[in-house]
């Protein structure tokens, strides 16, 4: 045997470990999910009552309107405002942390090629920057300005949730990769990552587009870009399987596409095509 292919076969046992370990923390992250959402619960829902004692308290207010001074009942109305527009927000951040449990809890128990209505918006929203805070989390000097561009008019598109987000999880943590990796070596000119990600509807068909203006993709590398346990990430930062697996989801489940187009030390953009059920 070959110096190669021992070194090869030392490369997968490694790739095949790594993925046992990602097997044992999925399962681990479902059962922290499902914890997580019991107290997620008690804040949306009193958030809610607190938002209606408030009404409450402005109903007595306006019994007391001609007994209270006209400063006094003026500053009250506006800590209370206050207090509003902070619920709203309590329970719209909650909301979106418990759509996000409600992506892995569907995702781990197994649930594969259940096609529901879903806000792809929202969807691609919640993942898109749930990728940018995970990567921040562990680089804490990565930075990235992210435009956004989604279609208010798009309906309900039957997707798999699950799949689907994990798609957009894939794709948005390579454009994080791409930028942070370009961002360290950007000494001599002035360099602003940026990532942007698109999702309009065209006829009866939804694209969705992220793009970065990062490292980019050799003509070498694109070749391989599919190929399960492919990666040009060092050991231990990727798994080779992301745009495999995406690929699986959108073409094999979806009957969709995807499309690359990448200049090196330019932009990589990448183009998710799939129909409106």
């Amino acid at each position: 045997m070959s110096d190669n292919s021992k070194q090869e076969i030392e490369r997968l046992k490694k790739q095949v470990s790594q993925q046992e370990k990602m097997a044992s923390l999925g399962l681990l992250s479902a059962g922290i999910a499902h914890e997580i959402q019991n107290p997620l619960n008690f804040v949306i829902n009193f958030s809610k009552l607190s938002c209606k004692l408030l009404q409450d308290m402005e109903e007595v207010l306006d019994e007391l309107k001609d007994k209270l001074p006209a400063d006094a009942d003026e500053e009250l109305r506006e800590i209370m405002e206050d207090l509003k527009g902070n619920m709203n927000k309590i329970e719209e951040n909650g909301n979106r942390a418990s759509s996000v449990i409600r992506g892995i809890l569907l995702y781990s128990r197994g649930k594969d090629d259940e096609y529901i209505p879903t806000n792809l918006c929202q969807l691609t929203k919640e993942y898109v920057w749930l990728s940018y805070h995970a990567v921040r989390a562990n680089n804490k000097s990565f930075n990235v300005a992210i435009e956004e561009e989604y279609d208010d008019t798009l309906q309900l598109v039957k997707v798999i949730p699950q799949d689907f987000s994990r798609a957009v999880l894939n794709l948005m943590n390579n454009a994080c990769y791409a930028v942070f990796n370009k961002s360290k070596g950007a000494t001599e000119t002035p360099y602003k990552p940026t990532i942007k990600v698109s999702l309009k509807k065209d006829g009866d068909k939804v694209h969705l587009t992220i793009e970065d203006n990062g490292s980019g993709i050799t003509d070498e590398v694109k070749e391989k870009l599919y190929t399960p346990f492919f990666t040009t990430k060092p050991l231990g930062e990727g798994t080779g399987l992301g745009l495999s697996i995406t690929k699986s989801i959108i073409e094999q489940k979806h009957n969709g596409t995807i499309e690359l187009e990448s200049q090196p030390n330019e932009f990589t953009r990448f183009t998710i095509t799939i129909p409106i059920q």
